[in-house]
């Protein structure tokens, strides 16, 4: 058996203040500090011994992955990191709080922003500060692959061809990985691994802080998806993410 934990950051500062964080480095909160750590806790109480771990180059899901290899006494494992990992550019949502955004443009406007396949928020200016073309930890990206915004689309794009060539053969060899990283990218993982339709996908949710396991056989093949906590504490949070954008 073959298994893959996916974890979402714990939560953010902007996730803190319901703000449109995208690819903006933004730090853990307190409490995103402990759900990570208690992450770690869980996932070592279960007994996972991962041999790799992948994460964004984003900071916040670099320190869940610290603070949950901590907690596991595994700080020494090997950690590859990668821009395809990072959250879906917002464009020039990226900031606004998504209520108040909501409340402007209307939360059908904002939930199609945030959750549809393939409709993108307007993209930031190329002279904007916030283009990650300014940004020295993307210097070795073409100017092909630096987002001005994406849609769940793009993020599939980036994501599930690194999936394919990187993750999934060290899953086969290494039976056991971890990858942190973020809501989108995450759910875009979670689209291709269950074939979910895109009706599916905009319905679901993934609660910061709370591992989120795969099994496969060994020819992987998936077997089943879980996550590890109270069944009716994650549907509560799960719940909490749908919200966010929510007018007042």
């Amino acid at each position: 058996m073959k298994r893959l934990v996916l974890l979402r950051h714990g939560q953010s500062q902007w996730n803190k203040e319901n703000r449109f964080t995208g690819w903006v480095d933004v730090p853990l909160s307190e409490k995103g500090v402990n759900e990570a750590r208690e992450a770690g806790r869980v996932l070592k109480e279960k007994g996972f011994q991962f041999k790799i771990a992948y994460t964004s180059y984003l900071k916040r899901a670099i320190k869940t992955l610290w603070l949950a290899l901590e907690e596991m006494d595994m700080m020494w494992l090997h950690v590859k990191k990668d821009w395809r990992l990072n959250e879906k550019h917002y464009g020039m949502l990226q900031g606004l709080n998504k209520a108040e955004t909501a409340e402007k443009y209307g939360p059908e406007m904002v939930q199609l922003w945030r959750r549809s396949f393939d409709t993108p928020p307007q993209p930031v200016e190329a002279d904007d500060k916030s283009n990650p073309k300014f940004d020295p930890q993307y210097a070795e990206l073409t100017a092909e692959e630096i987002p001005l915004t994406e849609s769940l689309k793009e993020v599939i794009e980036r994501f599930v061809p690194y999936w394919e060539a990187e993750i999934a053969p060290a899953l086969k060899e290494k039976e056991e990985v971890l990858v942190s990283a973020h809501g989108n990218s995450l759910r875009a993982l979670v689209m291709h691994l269950k074939n979910m339709s895109r009706e599916d996908i905009l319905g679901f949710n993934i609660p910061t802080g709370i591992p989120y396991v795969f099994e496969f056989d060994d020819k992987m093949n998936l077997q089943k998806d879980y996550f590890l906590g109270d069944p009716e504490v994650i549907k509560k949070l799960m719940e909490q993410v749908a919200n966010q954008a929510k007018g007042k």
